[in-house]
């Protein structure tokens, strides 16, 4: 499998400064956008943690008899085990920084992950940081948010659009790394199709465009990822930018 990739940042037009955080770790076909929460410019902090606790973890991990620091969940493969282990450490070591250092008391992140391993991709995620799929014409979101709005949205399935837009605590995210001592994530694969696009960004792109129109400007770039990347930035930014914005896009095609 051949993969391409682009990625940024953005402070946007609102904040002073960035407290997200992307990571490609190409040895292992890992991708990671992180967007960290925390007064003092302690997000930013806490997002760079998490994304190198987990590259840390997969470098030691390396060889298969390494120990882990957590029991592998039978109902998940080796590569899922892998991949929500070191995200749990990354948790533990935020919560455990959050906790010693009065500075850091509060501190903590949202991650989303993408890992190509053979013929499938993975996705791992904490928080509203989001995964979509690419496909011909069509965009699927592959993750699902852990925030108010979800856990409403499953409660009453009928919810109207309008009733969606106008929810009263919809950025309201339930659950994020660092801020309990364990945290559950959540993890899923699809197989890969030749010309499948996957997409990594965190809130500050998702609350500025909608799916539509990040398929859109995606399919605008003809290939051009870094083009496409550039521009779902700029456009977030026209559209307000209200927060800090980070996209990752890569691109799978079968080795000719």
């Amino acid at each position: 499998m051949k993969i391409r990739y682009a990625a940024k940042t953005d402070v946007g037009m609102k904040r002073t400064h960035n407290e997200d955080y992307f990571s490609l770790i190409e040895d292992e076909q890992l991708f990671i956008v992180a967007d960290g929460m925390g007064g003092h410019a302690m997000g930013e902090v806490a997002s760079k943690m998490a994304a190198d606790t987990l590259g840390e973890f997969y470098a030691r991990t390396k060889d298969e008899d390494a120990t882990w620091p957590y029991k592998m969940d039978r109902q998940l493969s080796y590569v899922e085990n892998r991949l929500v282990c070191g995200i749990k450490l990354a948790n533990w070591k935020i919560y455990e920084a959050a906790t010693k250092d009065p500075r850091c008391k509060g501190m903590g992140t949202t991650l989303v992950a993408s890992l190509i391993n053979g013929e499938k991709v993975y996705f791992a995620h904490v928080g509203d940081s989001r995964g979509y799929r690419i496909r011909g014409d069509q965009i699927k979101q592959m993750t699902r948010d852990h925030s108010l709005l979800e856990d409403y949205k499953e409660a009453k399935p009928d919810m109207s659009e309008d009733e969606q837009r106008n929810f009263p605590h919809k950025n309201v995210i339930t659950r994020a790394l660092g801020m309990r001592d364990t945290v559950q994530v959540d993890i899923k694969h699809d197989s890969i199709e030749d010309g499948d696009t996957f997409l990594l960004c965190c809130d500050g792109l998702s609350g500025m465009l909608d799916d539509k129109k990040m398929l859109e400007i995606v399919k605008a770039s003809e290939g051009d990822l870094e083009k496409a990347v550039a521009t779902l930035v700029d456009q977030a930014n026209r559209n307000g930018g209200v927060d800090n914005i980070t996209v990752i896009l890569l691109t799978c095609s079968a080795k000719s």
